[in-house]
């Protein structure tokens, strides 16, 4: 059929154009992190499971600041994730490339469980938070990220923080640099 000029319209003159993406808008603010989007193309992500290719074996090759590492002990390292969950987000990890929990030898499980503890402390003195998130991802259906590399996260928690932004507030923060964060943690450490 071939439409007359009664069923035809203009279009809306001057309608600014909106992408909202299919259907209804999600009405949430936007705080653009373009840092992330290296993680989610995977730029960083091992090629393969071996220790040349492992971020977790490389950093430790750096400097304190350029690596993100807050605390370094005799068999393991405290390093600040670099695509954090909430600020101050540190990760606990062999420095021997081992994928699995009970891959480690008693020695590397104590110093963990022992760099955990003071994680925790330098982070209360550093930014009082509510409470924590500690656990560890184990290959790559239990979540990890870095499967072959095995690390412990410790997370810090506040009330309404994480949860509250992204559905009340729309929004998700993060409101310090992770080379401040590191150096706040570093001084804290005892």
């Amino acid at each position: 059929m071939i439409p007359d000029e009664s069923t035809t319209h203009d279009p809306a003159p001057e309608t600014p154009l909106v992408q909202d993406g299919i259907g209804r808008p999600d009405e949430l603010e936007r705080l653009w992190t373009p840092y992330r989007m290296a993680y989610i193309r995977g730029d960083d992500k091992p090629a393969d499971d071996s220790v040349g290719a492992c971020p977790f074996c490389r950093i430790p090759s750096l400097d304190d600041a350029a690596g993100l590492i807050v605390h370094r002990g005799e068999r393991c390292f405290v390093v600040l994730n670099l695509y954090p969950y909430a600020p101050g987000h540190v990760m606990v990890c062999p420095y021997r490339h081992v994928p699995n929990y009970v891959d480690t030898t008693v020695e590397e499980a104590a110093e963990m469980t022992a760099l955990t503890k003071a994680a925790i402390v330098a982070l209360q003195q550093v930014s009082n938070p509510a409470g924590f998130n500690i656990g560890m991802n184990q290959g790559v259906a239990g979540g990890a990220g870095i499967a072959a590399h095995l690390h412990q996260h410790v997370v810090p928690r506040w009330v309404g923080d994480q949860n509250f932004m992204p559905i009340i507030g729309r929004t998700k923060t993060l409101p310090q640099l992770l080379g401040d964060t590191r150096e706040l943690l570093a001084a804290a450490w005892s």
